[in-house]
């Protein structure tokens, strides 16, 4: 294993996104403070509780997911496709790097840049809803595996696509629909009947449900 290259590629990719924290890092916080604003202050009231949570509370590790998931693809299918439009991918592919260290410096990069959004998603959270933490290995065990599976998503993504709009076909129609369908802002079982079942088959809600019961020590379905 070519260690020194695969340490250049994380750091490169970690240094990429760090150069615009505006973008990159402080945008998706500050998208957070507003759910937070409308969905938890505005609604919490008439909500009340959900599966015995008090609702700007429940909301909490949806947002956290929300955070990881959505900067750990943009950072990997964004890199990979602006290295392949500036013809640099050359580059790489010429350096004495294996598949698995070229793969592991993107992916690591884009789950340092999704965890780390969601970490601070988390600190807003416990400041504004005072959301406990009730398993906090489970949680990071979650979180991390959430990471990793959207990073590797937007690396596909970034292989696949040839132009802006085949990058933003992701996101827009299969992973928006995904985590806003997978019980981040509800439970699943105030759904009715057909689409509670419908539901069962989103691989989203079961991220959402295992963050919540680590975060929380509560779910919608058995851990």
């Amino acid at each position: 294993m070519n260690a020194i290259g695969l340490r250049t590629l994380f750091q490169k990719e970690i240094r990429r996104f760090l150069r615009v924290p505006g973008q990159t890092v402080f945008s998706p916080l500050v998208s957070t403070v507003l759910y937070f604003v409308v969905f938890g202050s505005a609604l919490s009231n008439r909500v009340g509780e959900i599966e015995g949570l008090p609702y700007v509370q429940f909301i909490v590790p949806g947002l956290v997911f929300l955070g990881i998931a959505n900067n750990a693809f943009l950072n990997t299918s964004s890199s990979l496709f602006i290295v392949k439009l500036q013809g640099t991918v050359v580059d790489l592919l010429a350096a004495p790097m294996g598949p698995m260290e070229v793969l592991s410096g993107f992916i690591g990069g884009a789950m340092v840049r999704g965890l780390l959004v969601g970490g601070l998603t988390w600190a807003v959270g416990a400041l504004l809803a005072h959301a406990p933490v009730a398993h906090p290995l489970l949680t990071l065990l979650v979180l991390f595996l959430s990471a990793y599976a959207f990073a590797m998503l937007g690396f596909l993504a970034g292989l696949w696509a040839e132009k802006f709009e085949q990058v933003n076909f992701w996101p827009t129609f299969i992973m928006l629909p995904l985590t806003f369908l997978g019980g981040v802002f509800y439970s699943v079982k105030a759904l009715p009947g057909f689409w509670g079942k419908v539901s069962l088959l989103n691989p989203v809600v079961y991220m959402v449900d295992a963050v919540r019961f680590g975060m929380l020590g509560r779910s919608v379905m058995s851990p």
